[in-house]
């Protein structure tokens, strides 16, 4: 079993060094909070991941992981490290490199023997070439092997960097780790290869072996596929409404069809999250920086812009103005399972009803605490929200309710609920949730994606 180091506790890096734990390698997480380092000491988890938090508590009292901001003694003598820090949008589209720049210059200073390390952050096609090539730029003279120290002897390093790109989803990330399809490691040479097999090796799972930039490449490519499905699915749903056909018939359909598979084919206020928003805008600004347009990948990212305000647009149309309407959202996170925000459709939505002075009844089961740090309770310019700690609450006395998070008790809600609750029961659906006939029946006026 290996020494392992990971740096950066977010889904990436923690999810990584857990799991690495859990088949028996030694790990070390470094992160730059001391406060987050104590909290995830005492067994809790910083994100809300399924299972997360029962491995963590697992594998610290079997000694197997620890926390620190020590990241001088979690490099030093560690066998191979992990880089799982974020790589932000910046406004041009492309990814910000600051984070991993700074963990290499700190692996380049600190290290003391041979070292494999293995960049999991999603960074662009040749990342790796220059993290490399910052490290050796950044190692003592003597590590190097070019001069000697004060006895006469020199040392020499042999550090390598690997690309070991990550593909798993929030919600279901520690699954999706120990249970993965297909392990991706991109490297240059043999023993970053063997390194890499032998730490995988305990995980039981196939791995494709290829060059670091193929495997860079792998995963924006994979990404960015998925996003492509999705938004195809939002334009051809669209003109569904046009024509009168139903999206959901369509997806079925298409569904048996093995080429296409019956993944990703749901229509909805698009996509969200950390990955796909994020790298189709990195994959076509680094198209753009060679020369070339992704024609594909720019549609996508144009479609599922319009798609996040969509309802709000068709909800316009049929009033006159939201000023003083109480308006129930159901739904703050990206998608059910995890407190996630990034690229939420209600991060659209919300300040658009807030400058029409909408009276905001949210309600979300885990996303409340980070999406007050967004919009605080009470009166946020013309309009107000507040966060509610039940679908009935939200529900009740609303002129209009908005889905934008398909979470499993909001599925469950019976169509006559609305009806009995709202004092309009006016329902803008943005996951599909519900039969257009069934909320028809029971009297409530229903509005969905592409039917």
């Amino acid at each position: 079993m290996y020494k392992i180091a990971v740096a950066g506790t977010g889904y990436v890096g923690l999810v990584a060094g857990v799991c690495f734990a859990e088949v028996g390698h030694q790990v070390t997480c470094v992160d730059i909070d001391e406060e987050k380092v104590q909290l995830m000491k005492s067994g809790t988890s910083p994100i809300y991941e399924a299972d997360l938090e029962g491995l963590m508590q697992k594998n610290y009292a079997k000694g197997r992981i620890d926390y620190t901001t020590d990241y001088a003694k979690a490099y030093r003598d560690a066998d191979a490290i992990f880089i799982g820090v974020g790589t932000p949008e910046q406004l041009d589209g492309s990814a910000n490199l600051t984070y991993i720049a700074n963990v290499a210059r700190q692996i380049a200073e600190t290290i003391e023997h041979d070292c494999l390390v293995v960049v999991k952050s999603t960074v662009p096609v040749g990342t790796n070439d220059k993290v490399e090539q910052f490290i050796y730029d950044f190692l003592p003279q003597d590590a190097k092997g070019l001069t000697g120290n004060s006895s006469g002897t020199s040392r020499k390093i042999r550090v390598e960097v690997a690309s070991n790109p990550e593909f798993l989803a929030q919600g279901t990330a520690v699954r999706d780790t120990l249970q993965a399809a297909r392990i991706i490691i991109g490297t240059e040479s043999k023993w970053a290869e063997d390194i890499l097999m032998k730490i995988y090796k305990p995980f039981n799972i196939p791995v494709v072996s290829v060059k670091r930039r193929s495997a860079e490449m792998i995963k924006y490519a994979s990404n960015d596929f998925l996003a492509l499905k999705i938004s195809y699915m939002n334009d051809i749903a669209n003109l569904c409404e046009l024509v009168g056909a139903d999206i959901q018939d369509v997806s079925r359909g298409m569904s048996f069809d093995e080429r296409i598979g019956s993944k990703f084919l749901n229509a909805g206020i698009g996509y969200g999250g950390s990955c796909f928003p994020k790298d189709t805008k990195a994959l076509e600004y680094l198209a753009r920086q060679n020369g070339y347009e992704l024609k594909t990948v720019k549609a996508a990212i144009d479609v599922n812009t319009n798609q996040k305000t969509i309802l709000f647009k068709k909800a316009t149309k049929r009033l006159i103005t939201f000023n003083g309407l109480k308006v129930a959202v159901l739904g703050l996170t990206f998608k059910p399972g995890t407190d996630d925000l990034r690229e939420a459709a209600s991060l659209e939505n919300i300040p658009l009803l807030l400058e029409q002075g909408a009276e905001i009844h949210a309600y979300d089961p885990v996303g409340k605490v980070n999406f007050s740090k967004e919009y605080p309770e009470g009166q946020n310019g013309k309009g107000s929200i507040k966060y509610v700690e039940s679908i009935k609450e939200a529900l009740e006395g609303a002129n209009v309710c908005f889905v934008f998070t398909e979470w499993g008790e909001i599925k469950e809600i019976q169509p006559e609920v609305y009806k009995e609750l709202m004092r309009t029961p006016l329902v803008y659906d943005g996951r599909n949730l519900y039969g257009v006939q069934d909320m028809k029946d029971v009297g409530v006026e229903y509005y969905s994606i592409g039917r």
